[in-house]
C-alpha cells in the first residue's frame, strides 16, 4: 500500500496543462473536479494545500492576447489580471462544498528571509487548522528572474518543507516518470517506485534540453529530492485519471512514487537547504571539505582559500569544494571583509587580526547543512 494512505497533510500541485483549456483561459470543469476530489479528502480528515498554475493563461484570455508575451512587465500584467480569475474560479468551486479558500502568493524572498519564512509557515498552518484550502502561486506580479522559484514544482516542494507536509503530489499530463523518454523509446517502462535521492533518476528524467526536461519531468524529480529533505514522499501522476487524488489517498499505486528514506532535516537546517540561490561563496580546500562532509565538523577559517561576493555577518553563504561543487551552506559568523582577512589562518589568530573574536568558527556546525 502506498504511504499516501497514512498521509495527513498533502501538498497538491496541478500544472497549467491540467487547469487551462488549450489557450482559452481556465478549464472551469477541470478545476471543479479538483475541488470535488479535495473536498472528499478533507471530509476524510486530510489537510490539503493546493499549488496551482494558470494565472498567466487566464490573464491572456481576459486581455485578449493570443500570444504569450515575452517581456517581464507584460507577463506580470497578465499574471495580475489572471490571478483574479484563478482565485474566483477556485473560490466558487470550493464554495459548493462549503469549504473556504485562501489565496497565498509567495516569492523566493519570502522564504529566504528567516522571519518571513516563519511567518508564512505560521499562516499556512493556521489556515489548515481553520479548515481552509490555501491556494498558492508564485507572486509573478513583483518577482524578478533573479528571485523566481522558476516553476511550480519547486514551489510545491518548498511549501511541502515549509509546513512539514507528509506528501507532495505532482499532477501532470504524463503517467509518471519513465526510465527513458516514452515518445522516443517504445520499450520505456514506468518507474513505479524509487528512492527520491537516487542519483539515477536525473538521467531518467532527461537532462537539460531533452524532450522530457522541457515537459517538466526533470523539475519534478528535483522537487521530489527537495521534499525528501523534510521526510515527505512524492507522487508524480497523470492528473487526467478519474479520482486520482482520492485513489492515491486510499493507498492505490498510481503513477510514480518517490520515497523519502532519510531522516528529516531540523527546521533551521531545512530553511538553509531551501535557499534556491546563494550569491556569496566560500572556496574550501580538500581538508576542510573532509572535515565538513566526513567528520561532521564546523568550518574554520584555516580551511577557506577564497571568499567570493559581499555579505554581512549572519548571511547564508555557499561552501564550494576545490572542483567548484557546492557541498554545504550555512550562516556565516563574520562579514566578507573580515573573512578575507582571516582566511587560511588558525582560529587563535582571529582576535589579533580583527581585534575581537565572537566565534572560533567561520560557520558553526549547528548553522550548516550538507547538500
Amino acid at each position: 500500500m502506498s504511504p499516501l494512505a497514512t498521509a495527513k497533510t498533502l501538498v497538491v500541485k496541478v500544472g497549467s496543462s491540467l487547469v487551462t483549456a488549450a489557450g482559452r483561459g481556465l478549464d472551469v470543469e477541470a478545476i471543479a473536479r479538483w475541488a470535488d476530489e479535495i473536498a472528499r479528502l478533507v471530509r476524510g480528515g486530510r489537510r490539503v494545500i493546493l499549488v496551482s498554475s494558470g494565472a498567466i493563461a487566464e490573464g491572456m484570455l481576459r486581455l485578449g492576447w493570443t500570444r504569450r508575451p515575452q517581456t517581464m512587465h507584460e507577463l506580470q500584467a497578465a499574471a495580475a489580471v489572471g490571478q483574479m480569475g484563478l482565485v474566483q474560479c477556485y473560490e466558487s468551486c470550493f464554495r459548493r462544498h462549503d469549504l473556504r479558500t485562501a489565496q497565498v502568493l509567495l516569492t523566493h524572498a519570502d522564504l529566504a528571509d528567516r522571519q518571513r519564512y516563519l511567518n508564512a509557515r505560521a499562516t499556512l498552518r493556521t489556515l489548515l487548522e481553520l479548515g481552509a484550502i490555501p491556494v498558492i502561486n508564485e507572486n509573478d506580479t513583483v518577482v524578478t528572474d533573479e528571485i523566481k522559484f522558476g516553476d511550480n514544482d519547486t514551489l510545491g516542494a518548498l511549501v511541502t518543507n515549509l509546513v512539514e507536509a507528509d506528501a507532495l503530489v505532482l499532477l501532470t499530463d504524463q503517467a509518471g516518470l519513465y526510465d527513458a523518454d516514452p515518445r522516443a523509446h517504445a520499450h520505456a517502462r514506468l518507474v513505479e517506485e524509487a528512492d527520491a535521492l537516487d542519483g539515477a533518476l536525473g538521467a531518467m528524467a532527461g537532462g537539460t534540453g531533452s524532450a522530457l526536461a522541457k515537459g517538466g519531468m526533470a523539475t519534478k524529480v528535483q522537487a521530489a529530492r527537495r521534499a525528501a529533505r523534510s521526510g515527505a514522499h512524492t507522487v508524480i501522476a497523470d492528473g487526467r485519471l478519474p479520482d486520482v487524488l482520492v485513489r492515491l489517498a486510499a493507498g492505490e499505486r498510481v503513477g510514480t512514487l518517490l520515497t523519502a528514506k532519510t531522516v528529516p532535516l531540523a527546521a533551521r537546517k531545512q530553511w538553509l537547504a531551501d535557499h534556491l540561490s546563494v550569491a556569496a561563496r566560500l572556496r574550501l580546500d580538500a581538508g576542510a571539505v573532509r572535515a565538513l562532509v566526513r567528520d561532521g565538523k564546523s568550518l574554520l577559517p584555516i580551511g577557506v582559500v577564497a571568499v567570493e561576493g559581499d555579505f554581512e555577518r549572519g548571511a547564508v553563504v555557499a561552501c564550494m569544494d576545490p572542483d567548484g561543487r557546492e557541498v554545504a551552506r550555512g550562516l556565516v559568523n563574520y562579514s566578507a571583509a573580515e573573512a578575507r582577512r582571516i582566511l587560511r589562518r588558525p582560529s587563535a589568530e582571529i582576535e589579533p587580526i580583527l581585534g575581537y573574536m565572537d566565534e572560533p568558527e567561520l560557520i558553526h556546525r549547528d548553522n550548516l547543512v550538507l547538500l
